[in-house]
């Protein structure tokens, strides 16, 4: 039972997919088929229930896959504490975000700084982010809403007012302050259910009892003020984003509700090894958005 061995059932036990493990280990698919079998072997006893091709992780199977995640964990971690020790590499960050837009400039930063450690981004679903952290996929998850999981620990980064928008030629352009009563019928542009933004826009509509009139949808948060200024809709918008977009045509008005508010929390797992360019990373994203407003260095409720 060796850690190549383990390295392959962990794969498969994850995806139930012979074909979708092997290329995601970059080898063969009948290697990947005689490893999980010399494993069972081994073992003496089956770790999936198979039929025809299709293959389902066990009682045994998920048994043993919790033991060998942990082992092969620690191990890793191990690996990177040794390296790090040693001044072998100068390591490696992987962070998710539902959207990478507002990170370009702590990104570029960080890079400039740090131009040995290899940095890489995903943008990610709330629930991506957490079968990420899980699987140890990325080191941070810079979410807007909680993250459930094992040992997550968040640091609050941001707490922010979000302001509606609506096009500069609308008729509530010219308001300070609306009610959610009086956006009641009008065209949302929001993002897929899931995301931050949809699930505020749904709570406080949620709050008077209706629905929302969503005229469209998608997965990247940093088209909808494209879409508002082009006159398809009004939308919800992080008032940190006001700032980069005042030359766009759109009005920026306040709800009148007290909670219309996002909480931006950098999320990880506190189990794991910190490195050298982890650590440095999350320092770099305190510092950064702790010039950018209120509410930040706090634990993340």
């Amino acid at each position: 039972m060796d850690l190549l061995s383990l390295r392959y059932f962990r794969e498969v036990a994850r995806r139930e997919h012979i074909s979708r493990a092997a290329a995601e280990l970059r080898v063969a698919q009948p290697s990947v088929s005689r490893t999980i079998a010399r494993l069972e072997a081994e073992l003496g006893v089956p770790l999936f229930d198979r039929q025809g091709r299709t293959i389902r992780l066990n009682p045994c199977g998920a048994a043993f896959l919790a033991r060998v995640e942990r082992a092969l964990d620690e191990l890793d971690d191990a690996r990177r504490e040794a390296a790090d020790a040693a001044g072998l590499d100068e390591g490696a960050v992987a962070v998710a975000a539902e959207t990478l837009l507002p990170l370009t400039e702590l990104l570029a930063g960080f890079r400039a700084a740090h131009p040995g450690v290899t940095l890489r981004c995903f943008q990610s679903t709330p629930e991506v982010m957490q079968d990420q952290l899980r699987a140890r996929e990325v080191d941070f998850c810079f979410a807007s809403q909680p993250l459930s999981g094992p040992a997550l620990g968040a640091v609050r980064l941001l707490r922010e007012e979000v302001l509606l928008v609506v096009p500069t030629g609308h008729p509530l352009a010219g308001r300070g302050r609306v009610t959610v009563a009086e956006i009641a019928g009008e065209p949302f542009i929001t993002t897929r259910a899931g995301h931050w933004q949809r699930a505020l826009l749904e709570r406080l509509f949620g709050e008077t009892g209706r629905r929302p009139v969503i005229s469209c949808e998608g997965d990247e948060p940093g088209a909808t003020h494209f879409l508002i200024a082009a006159g398809l809709g009004i939308g919800l918008m992080p008032s940190l984003a006001r700032a980069d977009l005042s030359r766009m045509p759109l009005a920026w008005l306040h709800l009148d509700t007290f909670d219309c508010v996002r909480t931006l929390s950098l999320v990880r797992r506190e189990d794991r090894y910190l490195s050298t360019a982890t650590a440095r990373f999350r320092d770099m994203a305190v510092a950064h958005f702790s010039t950018r407003g209120p509410g930040v260095g706090g634990v993340a409720a």
